[in-house]
């Protein structure tokens, strides 16, 4: 089961909503429901719509959720056709742990499994489609921008090399080429998760469904209505950052970004690198006078 990262955090970010009644709660990437099974315990949710692009976590919420309206797309497109206001939104972005752990989704370099990375099975285009397929160039920006891999060169040319002899068709058989001809530069970490992350990135346009999703969401929001975003990794987070400060319909709730305590990353070491960002719709609350009394006194 997945296991709902910064929960606390989320719960706190939308705690302004306490003692308010009727809430329009919005899940993006709704998974198997983990952050809103308490939400929903914990706010006077009315009415809950969500979203998915895994067909299993589709599956799972018609069968443990009645009340939620899900529908098998990616948050952007739901935002594009949304006509409801919305007072809590979340977006869980990244891989859910069911998809990790399912080697048939050719997600991790641990498991061998096809190497698919599609959150969406719909989806026309594989990671193996972009490894034998792509040119130098093609390859080396998807390493470089998406996987923020500072020299790729010689992963790439090894793939152009081995690609003519066979195909790249399994997760393992990528991952042990990389591991090979890059080496672990890094204790704990392997040499090929960037490059995963990379090709994910690209075969889901994350980013993309990230940067143009966000301005409409915040526009659903009713006032003093929440949107709260979890990333894993620099791209998303300077995104939602640019975009929650470049914003002239309210504010970042929070000065700093918040990450997972200690102890979290302990008992779920997936948290390790997520980051939270909560927007609120509206106008700031006003700060205190520190001087009126001191002006007050001179009178």
């Amino acid at each position: 089961m997945h296991v709902p990262v910064l929960l606390n955090e989320v719960i706190d970010g939308f705690s302004s909503f306490k003692e308010k009644k009727g809430l329009v709660y919005f899940d993006g990437t709704f998974g198997r429901g983990g952050h809103y099974l308490k939400l929903k315990n914990l706010f006077k949710i009315e009415k809950s719509y969500a979203t998915d692009q895994d067909l299993a976590a589709i599956k799972y919420a018609n069968q443990n959720f009645a009340e939620v309206e899900i529908s098998h797309e990616n948050f952007f497109d739901f935002a594009k056709k949304n006509t409801n206001k919305i007072d809590m939104a979340l977006l869980d972005l990244g891989v859910s742990s069911p998809q990790l752990d399912q080697s048939d989704r050719g997600f991790s370099f641990m498991r061998d499994g096809p190497l698919d990375m599609r959150m969406n099975q719909n989806l026309q285009r594989t990671a193996a489609e972009l490894i034998n397929e792509c040119s130098e160039l093609e390859l080396f920006k998807i390493f470089s921008d998406y996987g923020e891999v500072q020299k790729s060169a010689k992963v790439v040319r090894a793939i152009l090399k081995d690609r003519e002899i066979q195909k790249f068709e399994t997760t393992l058989q990528l991952a042990k080429m990389i591991e090979r001809v890059d080496g672990w530069q890094k204790k704990g970490f392997h040499p090929a998760t960037q490059y995963f992350m990379g090709l994910r990135l690209v075969v889901n346009q994350e980013l993309e469904v990230t940067e143009q999703a966000i301005p409409l969401l915040i526009d659903q929001l009713n006032d003093q209505g929440r949107l709260a975003i979890i990333t894993f990794h620099s791209l998303e987070d300077r995104i939602v950052k640019n975009l929650f400060n470049e914003s002239k319909l309210g504010f970042s709730v929070y000065k700093k970004v918040i990450v997972p305590t200690d102890e979290e990353c302990k008992n779920n070491p997936r948290s390790r690198s997520a980051k939270l960002r909560v927007f609120q719709k509206g106008l700031p609350p006003e700060k205190p006078d520190k001087f009126a009394l001191r002006r007050l006194q001179r009178l």
